[in-house]
């Protein structure tokens, strides 16, 4: 049961810290475009219209996934609860793989976001 306990744990930490990020970033994206935090692509770092953009859809879109996946980690640990630590441990790990899907994932849509709403130089299309 301790191990169930760990693996429920590390399993909820990815869409706990969407939705804290998911949070911040739709309220307070980092005052200045760097390369060290934040949501960084090329498109998103042209200038502070984009960086902010990029951050707010993706903030929201954190916010909403992380929710999601962490009310269906909860509920598909429940499966697993009580089985051999073997099984829990590589349903832990497909668990975790299936949430960088969905983290690494929400690149493409922010980033056609930011593609519909500016040109190739970041400027506002409206």
């Amino acid at each position: 049961m301790g191990f169930w306990i760990f693996m429920l744990i590390s399993n909820l930490l990815l869409p706990l810290a969407m939705i804290i990020l998911g949070k911040y970033f739709m309220k307070k994206p980092p005052k200045e475009i760097n390369r060290i935090s934040g949501y960084r692509t090329s498109m998103s770092m042209k200038n502070k219209d984009t960086w902010n953009f990029a951050h707010h859809y993706c903030g929201k879109l954190w916010l909403s996934l992380g929710w999601i996946m962490l009310i269906l980690t909860i509920m598909s640990m429940l499966f697993v609860i009580g089985k051999d630590m073997k099984v829990v441990s590589i349903f832990g790990g497909i668990l975790c793989g299936i949430q960088l899907i969905f983290l690494i994932g929400s690149i493409i849509p922010t980033e056609r976001a930011l593609k519909n709403n500016f040109d190739q130089h970041g400027n506002s299309r409206k």
